[in-house]
């Protein structure tokens, strides 16, 4: 088994933090770090994750985008491997848990200029420029908004002045938003669902109370429904300023 790293943002071409990731998620196996785009590129790959399963020959025979899909793709290393075991169960925790796709209403969504959707501030962004934003007074279904002295760039939001927040309204299980630290200092953020602390509906990066802090460049989970999954306002409040925002992804 072999991986390739191609990072999505600017923060995730630093090598100290792929070997971090890896040591945290016990990661023994080589990795490549494909800065540059070389290996995406030879492949024609669009997706993260994407797995080839490539034989003794070199011949790609399979090959799935996304998550999800475990027992098959074991089953697929199984036969080109020649081997029939028993399927290992793979269940993932926090994070990395599978996705609940029956009630899953809510895309992944970018905050940077380049690639955002449904902004819903009024007014709209100013791109690469300080700016004071509000929220609406209604956030619309699979909208969201800034509150407080953003700057809106080409792959995430940068907070400005402390207090600011993200506003988003949301139909999915669980709820994560990929964050950097733009400070040398961590940043104490608080997390309320329908305008109230999320209670047993928090996420791992997450207290009951919806205090997280911002210690590292990646990605947090911060809603894990406890009860029945519905339409919900979560909104994010930083502290200290320089928080960095890139995309709120759902499961």
């Amino acid at each position: 088994m072999i991986g390739v790293h191609t990072p999505e943002f600017s923060f995730e071409h630093e090598i100290d933090r792929v070997r971090q990731a890896m040591k945290e998620r016990g990661i023994d196996y080589p990795v490549a770090v494909d800065n540059d785009y070389a290996i995406w590129s030879a492949f024609d790959n669009h997706y993260w994750p994407a797995l080839y399963f490539v034989d003794a020959h070199g011949i790609i025979r399979d090959h799935h985008f996304g998550e999800g899909r475990y027992e098959q793709s074991e089953r697929v290393i199984q036969r080109l491997l020649g081997v029939e075991r028993e399927l290992v169960s793979v269940v993932g925790l926090g994070v990395e848990a599978e996705a609940d796709w029956d009630h899953l209403r809510t895309p992944e969504t970018y905050l940077g200029y380049e690639r955002s959707e449904h902004f819903a501030s009024p007014d709209g962004a100013a791109f690469d420029e300080r700016r004071a934003y509000e929220l609406p007074g209604r956030l619309r279904f699979n909208h969201w908004a800034l509150a407080g002295e953003w700057t809106v760039g080409r792959e995430n939001v940068v907070l400005d002045q402390a207090g600011g927040s993200i506003a988003y309204r949301l139909h999915a299980r669980d709820a994560h938003l990929v964050l950097s630290l733009g400070a040398r200092e961590p940043i104490p953020f608080r997390v309320l669902l329908d305008g109230e602390a999320p209670g047993p509906s928090h996420g791992v990066d997450v207290d009951e109370d919806g205090n997280g802090l911002l210690r590292d460049s990646r990605l947090y989970q911060l809603v894990r429904e406890h009860d029945a999954v519905r339409e919900r306002t979560l909104e994010i409040t930083f502290l200290e300023p320089a928080a960095e925002a890139y995309v709120f992804t759902f499961g």
